[in-house]
């Protein structure tokens, strides 16, 4: 079985290329650096792995993945490889994104992205704490920023695990 799950920051913003044809297909590439579990040394190591999404995936890292943003990525591990213009076999390995979620709150993101430094050629926006943001309804006014949505009153009927 083929399975995957990682949980890093990304590296940079997703780099988001579309397919040409009748029917157009957005890819989206990005980097998570991965924690490892033990310190070498003293020194917290990553390990850099690349991913790749396709699809509806792809089109909402291009919408809300930023670099710095942690999430967690489930997918399978596909290997490939290919001559390069050196006449050399280069061969690859990248994570095929299943699913794709955020891993700490808007606040905590924030934080993260303010200690890896300020974009100039990207504007900051602001994204859902989940998925499938245009099924739910806008958090009240006066709420809290604790990285929670309230979900209002009579929203069951459209949630699909009740």
């Amino acid at each position: 079985m083929n399975i995957v799950v990682l949980m890093g920051r990304l590296t940079r913003d997703p780099e988001v290329r579309y397919s040409t044809g009748e029917n157009q297909l957005a890819i989206a590439r990005y980097t998570l650096a991965v924690d490892r579990r033990f310190r070498r040394d003293g020194e917290q190591t990553a390990d850099f792995i690349s991913c790749v999404a396709f699809g509806r995936a792809a089109e909402f890292a291009e919408k809300y993945l930023r670099q710095g943003v942690r999430i967690t990525v489930s997918g399978r591990i596909q290997t490939g490889s290919y001559t390069n213009r050196d006449g050399n076999k280069v061969y690859t390995t990248e994570v095929v994104v299943d699913n794709q979620e955020f891993a700490e709150s808007k606040a905590a993101s924030d934080a993260a992205r303010a200690q890896a430094g300020p974009r100039s050629d990207m504007p900051r926006q602001n994204a859902p704490r989940y998925q499938d943001a245009p099924h739910t309804a806008p958090a009240a006014q006066d709420a809290p920023d604790d990285g929670f949505m309230n979900i209002p009153e009579g929203i069951d009927e459209e949630l699909p695990f009740i």
